[in-house]
């Protein structure tokens, strides 16, 4: 039996793994289901096929038991180190005044700039599309974009002075 553990360790682990998602915890799986292979007292037909079973049982067991005991593990300092993706009440406003000023930007520009610069940053059309859309070379259409990120930046650049 050992000689069959040894041979087929390798595969079992990574076949473990697949289910605990801890390669750790991959070991442990593996081990135990070695033990009680060698603790069975009746002759194994087919002993690699069992042994595959016993270890998706086992990691199986364990994932069920992991994640019913990672949460209650967990001490309330450990929750508050992670990091949350929420923005802070002064990013929000900030990054709300901010769109503000760019929405103030823009609507000084003529019609065709605002819609050039809507397609391309907003809608992510290429300036081939927007080209087409307002009748113009691509070269121009570059031109409006550009001229809108250029009139946004400076609004943007003053208003932080």
């Amino acid at each position: 039996m050992l000689a069959l553990y040894l041979e087929h360790r390798r595969a079992l682990v990574n076949y473990a793994n697949g289910i605990v998602r801890d390669r750790a915890g991959a070991e442990d799986v593996v081990q135990e289901a070695y033990l009680r292979l060698s603790a069975a007292s009746q002759e194994i037909t087919h002993p690699v096929g069992y042994l595959y079973r016993i270890v998706r049982n086992l990691a199986l067991d364990w994932a069920r038991r992991s994640t019913t005991e990672r949460p209650d593990a967990m001490a309330p300092s450990t929750l508050e180190a992670v990091p949350h993706e929420a923005p802070s009440a002064e990013h929000v406003l900030l990054f709300r005044d901010e769109l503000r000023l760019l929405q103030e930007a823009l609507a000084e520009l003529p019609e065709r700039t605002q819609t050039a610069f809507r397609m391309y940053r907003l809608e992510g059309q290429t300036l081939q599309q927007i080209a087409n859309h307002l009748g113009v070379s691509v070269v121009r259409a570059h031109q409006l974009v550009k001229e809108a990120i250029v009139h946004a930046a400076h609004r943007l650049d003053r208003s932080e002075h």
